[in-house]
């Protein structure tokens, strides 16, 4: 392998600074899903399988309040807010380049922050180095971060006796804040939590989740509040 260039070595110091620090907070949902109601397999399996943290904080949040019981709204949840890595995808494919397990690969790995990573580089080899870097450090250590996570929640026990039935909806407030930079994002997210904060008391848990995540999509299709002469 010959010498990297000045733009893949910034973009590998990028990818590992991110990687890290986001691997780290898989502890966080491993120790949350489990108290929420999965056991140690199921909350690593859905590590492996599902590998997008917003998606996974919002199942374990609505099965955190409603149980088993509302195990159909919680999925539903999560496959709406995983909708956005379509987008990503489309936007990634020329970076990753052509070949079917290449792309195979790369659908597991595209995620907020190894697409973050990518498009922050300068030239083609460095996003496609940072991309790749980002998203394999991060897969890794999610994935045992969750394990340890895993361990430590199931040693809690009852959920109720922490009040952690919270923690995961506090969780997934904290992974998303720093993306509300935009107005768009500002008032979709001011919008859709509006919403689920009034029909909570009214319908069945997961349910209020589903309903925002569509205002959220009306609100974001239909660039309600984006600025003028913007996209977002």
């Amino acid at each position: 392998m010959g010498e990297r260039s000045a733009d893949e070595k910034k973009a590998l110091r990028a990818a590992l600074a991110v990687g890290f620090a986001t691997a780290a907070y898989g502890i966080s949902f491993g120790a949350l899903a489990t108290v929420s109601g999965l056991d140690i397999w199921q909350t690593c399996f859905l590590s492996l399988v599902m590998f997008t943290g917003g998606s996974q904080f919002a199942l374990i949040g609505v099965l955190a309040s409603g149980g088993l019981a509302a195990g159909g709204a919680a999925v539903t949840s999560a496959a709406l807010l995983g909708t956005r890595n379509v987008f990503y995808s489309i936007r990634m494919a020329p970076i990753i380049g052509p070949g079917f397990f290449r792309r195979a690969a790369a659908a597991q790995l595209t995620i907020d922050e190894s697409v973050a990573v990518a498009s922050a580089q300068s030239s083609l080899p460095a996003q496609r180095y940072g991309f790749w870097v980002t998203g394999i450090v991060i897969y890794l250590g999610w994935n045992l971060t969750t394990l340890i996570g895993a361990l430590i929640g199931d040693l809690l026990g009852d959920v109720s006796a922490y009040g952690l039935d919270a923690a995961a909806a506090a969780a997934f407030l904290g992974l998303l804040w720093p993306r509300l930079k935009e107005r768009q994002t500002q008032a979709v997210a001011v919008g859709a939590a509006v919403v689920a904060t009034l029909l909570t008391p009214w319908l069945m848990p997961g349910l209020p989740v589903i309903v925002a995540a569509v205002v959220a999509i009306v609100i974001g299709g239909f660039n309600l509040f984006a600025r003028k002469g913007t996209t977002a």
